[in-house]
């Protein structure tokens, strides 16, 4: 039996409300694409140039990674260039975000990611299934990513009982998760997914999983290993190692004349290569979890706080642009920081803004937040937000109690109550001077564009 359902936000709004709210939430996105131009170029092609150059100063430092110091500064770089390539570049390019460039390599239909999901499943499972049916309980899958219950209105199974435990599995390899999640696995289940689709899928997940493992966990530690070798040869082996090889222990075992001196061989160069060799794979697999642990943290944390409001599938039909944009507002949630936050998340922290404008550049969301938080003042619509350490608390808090049967929704935010002073007073608001917007009209853009695959698809304008 499905939990009762909380007021919804959308209740006290007319149909000239909806409307209303259409052409305001357009306007704003006509807006900004109406602006870009050089300064958000630099802006993408910077971050890509200031994490590439943290990568390469990972893998150069790693070439040491025999040493302690040098082992925790390249994992560190590297994990850091891992977050910036998923959350800000790889995320958000996908999204379409940059596809006004008209760049070749910076593209939707062109890019793709350091991580083990395909780009083209990750676009239609996300940019179309997610992005379109936000929230909508049975048919949105991000929704519990089909293996945790976190709503009351999810029918509990009793697998759900292990669902605290599964999360920490799932926290420290997010990026298979998310691959597997592609599958859909439950129109699997149904029979509603053909054969042939599940297989080029499969193919498509084995081949991005190949190569993944291949460059983090042979082919790097290879290179570190033999950069080793090549300057304990050019030092004539003064450089610091064990004192014998593991392989040479191996060859020893098997004993023979040849197999000693091929052993006598590796024990000047080989120990030194294989302590290399591991040590860069353990920074390369550290990397990854620091990485994976940040993605689901910042995720998590934008969709299933308290705050968030989900959808029946009845609530939903017939649904206009106006009530899509709302329901967009309403079942995310912001994450407040430091713009240097903002960034290594992505700008998901502006989940909100991010979920009204998918195709946007997310350098934007911070621009235009204000012109949200005034619409959500004016229309008494909630807006979403709250400090890292809250969000996280509450998505957790609910994914351990969800795993029994039962629950009740968590009481909602009331509506926006306006900017505030540092006193808590009621402040002039920060938005007051775009009140006045009039919608530009562009009939190519808007979160729906389908340039690359991004396949976001709501209600069509009626202006």
């Amino acid at each position: 039996m499905d939990a009762p359902d909380i007021d919804s936000p959308l209740a006290h709004l007319s149909k000239e409300n909806f409307d209303a709210l259409e052409r305001e939430f357009d306007a704003i996105h006509d807006e900004v694409y109406g602006d870009l131009g050089e300064r958000d170029r630099r802006y993408i092609t910077t971050v890509i140039s200031v994490q590439r150059q943290l990568a390469v100063a990972g893998r150069a430092i790693l070439l040491g990674s025999s040493n302690r110091g040098a082992w925790l500064a390249g994992t560190a770089c590297l994990g850091m260039a891992k977050i910036l390539e998923n959350m800000e570049i790889g995320h958000n390019v996908m999204h379409g975000q940059w596809d006004w460039m008209n760049d070749p390599y910076i593209h939707s239909s062109v890019w793709d990611w350091d991580t083990a999901s395909t780009a083209e499943a990750w676009k239609h499972s996300h940019n179309y299934i997610h992005h379109t049916f936000t929230n909508i309980r049975g048919k949105d899958k991000d929704l519990g990513y089909e293996i945790m219950r976190i709503d009351p209105n999810q029918k509990w199974q009793p697998v759900y009982l292990l669902q605290p435990f599964y999360n920490i599995v799932l926290t420290a390899f997010f990026e298979w998760g998310v691959a597997v999640h592609d599958l859909d696995i439950e129109a699997i289940r149904r029979g509603e997914k053909p054969m042939k689709e599940v297989l080029k899928d499969l193919r498509g997940i084995g081949g991005k999983a190949r190569r993944q493992v291949v460059k983090d966990y042979i082919g790097w530690p290879l290179v570190s290993a033999a950069a080793f070798g090549l300057a304990q040869a050019a030092s004539g082996g003064r450089l610091p190692q064990p004192g014998s090889s593991r392989i040479a222990r191996r060859l020893r075992g098997r004993g023979g004349a040849k197999t000693s001196a091929v052993a006598d061989a590796l024990d000047r160069f080989a120990p030194g290569m294989e302590r290399t060799f591991l040590a860069t794979l353990a920074a390369d697999f550290t990397a990854n979890i620091i990485r994976n642990v940040w993605a689901h943290a910042i995720i998590f944390c934008g969709h299933f706080p308290d705050q968030a409001y989900t959808f029946s599938q009845e609530e939903t039909a017939d649904e206009s642009r106006g009530q899509w944009y709302v329901r967009q507002l309403v079942g995310a949630a912001n994450i407040e920081g430091s713009p240097l936050f903002h960034v290594i998340s992505g700008n998901l922290s502006y989940q909100v803004e991010h979920h009204l404008y998918p195709d946007m550049p997310s350098s934007r969301y911070s621009e235009i937040a204000p012109k949200v938080r005034d619409i959500c003042e004016r229309y008494e619509l909630p807006y979403n937000t709250g400090p890292f350490g809250k969000q996280w608390g509450m998505v957790h808090r609910t994914i351990a109690r969800l795993a029994f049967p039962g629950g009740k929704p968590r009481p909602k935010p009331g509506p926006y109550p306006g900017d505030r002073s540092r006193s808590g007073a009621a402040a002039p608001s920060e938005a007051a001077r775009f009140r006045q917007r009039v919608p530009a009209g562009h009939n190519d853009s808007g979160p729906e564009h389908t340039t690359g695959g991004v396949e976001v698809d709501p209600p069509p304008r009626q202006h």
